[in-house]
């Protein structure tokens, strides 16, 4: 009667965790600690599946632990790693648990580059096992029984967990195995075995017979509602729905037993009997339809027992009117069974292998952060640093300060001196020069890299469409024109970007070619320096006028604020603060990150202080530049101009134009080379990822052909044999029966060591009319049969083999037509011992065949084949 269904597990192939694992860690997280510590548990999480579902697992706890412990760490890695077909593409195979497999298609199976469908496939394994240790424990004892019916219980609810959520988990069709209807079947089947576990327990510990028979029918019931889901569907293994419906008799009957009991303690003996005739009858049907699968001796035993001594009580004392089964009262029922809820940790041993990796939630809201915090910094960065141009530019203008330092006239300002000096130790036009050779080199290479990227994914789609064209609706995966739109997007992104710096580049170099030669000559030699400057007669002394005092007082506070600047410059670059655990406090109060909320509050905090104090500095420059302008008005009115001071001041203001632009052209090309260098990893790493994705592509593409090639060979292969044309049907002159419009199959080679005499053949049968008679093309005709034969003792006129095609080129085919008197049991075609019959054209009436010795009967003539 101890029948238990335990569930088969799945079988996984095998996949590589920790390379894609490695490789986005190392793309994501700076070289350190935290990055070996990351990719070691990469590979010990590897390792974990290989022990999980890389082999077959004995029915014992410590399997089902590990089981359990790699379902934990899958859903701990779930937020912490983007697997998706365009990020982390790892294609997890899973065979169907229940499917056979056929001796060509192979078994059934599913390959889905989802996270979700590994958890599936895993917790049913953990379901599956469950059952099987179950059914391994000895009921014979209190301890089994308790085992037994945890794990039917866990049994009950990972499957049940996997019906409420396999859907929403893979987005498509699942296999049969988990199906919703299938894990739901699985699940009522595992309660209805705990319950039966619970009734073994109370019949063991002698409970009461009430109790006993309402948990029996609560397992009956539970049994019925199983065979219910299952019966008319093919599911779920052949030999389930005889046991289900067994179980739910047997269950029946032990309700009605121990109800009857019941009904003998309360004096009800017309109930006794009419509930174990009931109980009999249920073991009756389960002996005669399920007997090789439950054996219920001893149940219909004790039953039938107990059935005879009450109608001998009941005949010989009682006398008791045995009621109808209809007017019985119903049995109740009391459930003790509970579908364990799936909680993780569903392991006790559990310990998270990224337990210092944030969640995924977390590193997209440090990203944001860290953008937003960029784009603040470097807002007020190049405020400052406009500001500090657009001042360099009012003083280059008013020629200050050399404007105020050139008194003799024919020397050169020392203000020139410091700057020519400044250019010459940066490697003056050199620099430039070799920065600019350098940029499109640094370019090429970039363009390069993206368009390697974009080639990979374009052969993918190509290879995807064609292969789509010609399976149709069989190419059931994510078309790769919708897959790599994200990825196309970002390389259209970097495309934009590179045709913009194209753009800068060319400004930089014109305005280059507009100041080169005045940058030039700031990096000759003081000497060479003053002969280019044009000389100019000596100016009335303004050194003691109050005008330059003020004039030199403004321009050392402009300096000022240029240094307060760079200062602010460093203090905005150097702050940093670490928003992790602001993000992961907000996960855990909320379930979810206000990223912008949180992001806006604290970059205001942090910063600050440091944007207002810039605000200040371009308010005091604002004032300061104002100032100056009004000093330098009445500096010129004070100055005494001439053609040649004109020309001179000017040559001057051209030199500390050049400065300017010559600090600003190194650093826009720094900048630039910066840019393009920065641009390459991250070129390099799209291109990674392109080549990551087009490779699991490729490896789903070769599984899909290859399930493909197998469903296909599962698939009938014989072609439906065409109608026979009309003038093969109807012989002529209406003498003749149509012929078969079966084909008759081409002759075997008999191949023997021995050769064997002739068999005698029938006599003919001699037609009043010389009808010709038509044969089917590619088949030979058999013999008349002797009168009063029938046409089915009839011998067949050849070996009966394959079907093989009769036509040119292949092994069975026979080209020459064979007559009619031909016996293929004699000799061979082209050693007839005789010469070959004479073959005249269609139409014509054939020459008689020479008589062959040794045989009774004329030789039959020849009809020529229509």
């Amino acid at each position: 009667m101890a029948t238990f269904i335990s569930v088969q597990s799945k079988k996984a192939s095998e996949v590589d965790l920790a390379k894609p694992l490695c490789k986005f860690i190392q793309q994501t997280y700076p070289a350190g600690e935290a990055q070996s510590d990351h990719c070691r548990a990469a590979e010990e999480l590897n390792k974990l599946r290989k022990s999980a579902v890389g082999r077959p697992l004995d029915k014992h706890e410590s399997s089902l632990e590990t089981l359990m412990r790699y379902y934990d760490q899958l859903c701990s890695i779930e937020p912490k790693f983007p697997f998706s077909e365009n990020q982390i593409c790892v294609t997890f195979t899973w065979k169907d648990a229940f499917d056979k497999g056929s001796l060509f298609g192979g078994s059934v199976k599913l390959a889905l580059a989802s996270l979700g469908y590994e958890k599936t496939c895993v917790l049913f394994n953990c379901g599956a096992l469950a059952s099987q240790i179950a059914s391994e424990q000895n009921l014979d004892n209190d301890e089994g029984l308790k085992t037994a019916a945890k794990h039917y219980q866990f049994a009950s609810g990972a499957f049940q967990h996997i019906k409420d959520t396999v859907l929403s988990a893979l987005n498509r069709e699942p296999t049969v195995d988990i199906s919703p209807d299938t894990v739901g079947t699985l699940s009522l089947i595992m309660l209805a075995q705990a319950q039966e576990v619970f009734f073994l327990k109370a019949t063991r510990d002698k409970m009461k017979d009430a109790i006993i028979a309402k948990l029996a029918n609560q397992a009956a019931d539970y049994y019925g509602d199983a065979f219910k889901q299952c019966q008319y569907k093919d599911t779920l293994p052949k030999e389930v729905f005889p046991v289900l419906a067994a179980k739910h008799c047997i269950m029946q009957a032990n309700a009605e037993y121990h109800q009857s009991i019941l009904a003998k303690q309360q004096k009800k003996f017309g109930e006794e009997i009419g509930r174990l005739q009931h109980a009999s009858d249920l073991v009756k049907t389960v002996a005669s339809r399920y007997d090789e699968y439950v054996n219920v001796k001893d149940l219909a035993d004790k039953i039938n027992r107990a059935l005879t001594a009450a109608k001998k009580d009941n005949d010989f004392i009682y006398h008791d009117r045995v009621p109808d089964l209809k007017d019985l009262d119903p049995i109740g029922k009391a459930s003790l069974v509970k579908s364990t809820s799936v909680v993780v940790p569903i392991s006790q041993k559990f310990t998270d292998l990224f337990e210092k990796m944030v969640p995924l939630a977390v590193q997209q809201s440090l990203s944001l952060y860290n953008q937003r915090k960029a784009d603040l910094v470097n807002r007020s960065i190049a405020q400052m640093r406009e500001a500090t141009n657009l001042a360099n530019g009012v003083l280059a203008s008013l020629n200050l300060p050399a404007a105020i330092e050139d008194v003799s006239g024919d020397s050169v300002p020392q203000s020139i001196l410091q700057k020519s000096k400044s250019v010459i130790e940066q490697g003056g036009i050199q620099t430039i020069d070799q920065l600019i050779k350098d940029l499109p080199e640094l370019l090429q290479r970039n363009r390069e890299i993206l368009d390697e990227s974009l080639r990979l994914l374009s052969e993918e789609e190509a290879t995807d469409n064609d292969l789509r064209a010609k399976f149709k609706e069989r190419w059931q995966r994510t078309p790769s024109s919708e897959l790599y739109k994200p990825l196309r997007a970002e390389g259209a992104n970097v495309s934009n970007i590179l045709d913009k710096a194209i753009q800068a580049d060319g400004h930089v170099k014109e305005r280059y070619q507009t100041h080169r030669d005045t940058i030039s000559l700031l990096c000759k030699p003081e000497p060479e320096l003053n002969a280019a400057i044009p000389s100019a007669n000596p100016a009335k002394t303004m050194q003691g006028s109050e005008v330059v005092s003020v004039l030199r007082s403004l321009l050392a506070s402009l300096d000022e604020v240029k240094k307060e600047r760079e200062q602010l410059e460093n203090d905005l670059k150097s702050v940093n603060f670490d928003m992790t655990s602001k993000f992961l406090t907000a996960l855990a109060q909320d379930g979810a990150i206000n990223e912008e909320a949180i992001s806006v509050t604290e970059l205001d905090r942090i910063y600050g202080s440091l944007t207002h104090k810039v605000q200040e500095t371009l308010k005091k420059q604002d004032e300061l530049l104002k100032n100056i302008q009004n000093a330098h008005q009445e500096f010129s009115k004070m100055k005494q101009s001439n053609s040649e001071s004109n020309l001179r001041e000017e040559v001057l203001k051209n030199l500390a134009v050049a400065n300017d632009n010559f600090v600003e052209l190194v650093a826009n090309l720094q900048e630039g080379t910066k840019f393009y260098n920065e641009l390459t990893e991250i070129l390099l790493k799209f291109q990674n990822k392109c080549s990551d994705i087009v490779f699991a592509r490729k490896t789903e593409r070769d599984e899909l052909l290859k399930d493909l090639q197998q469903s296909i060979a599962r698939e009938p292969s014989a072609p439906s044999i065409p109608s026979q044309p009309a003038y093969q049907t109807a012989a002529a002159g209406g003498s003749k029966p149509a012929a078969s419009t079966t084909p008759t199959p081409a002759p075997r080679t008999m191949v023997s060591s021995k050769p064997q005499p002739p068999a005698r053949p029938p006599p003919p049968v001699i037609s009043t009319a010389n009808t010709p008679v038509s044969t089917a093309t590619g088949a030979t005709a058999s013999p008349a049969p002797l009168p009063g034969s029938s046409a089915a003792s009839t011998a067949p006129s050849q070996a009966q083999g394959p079907p093989y095609p009769t036509y040119p080129g292949y092994p069975g085919y026979c080209q020459m037509p064979m007559p009619m008197g031909y016996n293929p049991y004699t000799y061979g075609q082209y050693n007839l011992p005789y010469a070959p019959q004479m073959y005249q054209n269609p139409g014509q009436a054939p020459y008689p065949g020479p008589q062959q010795p040794g045989y009774p009967y004329p030789q039959q003539p020849y009809y020529p084949q229509q």
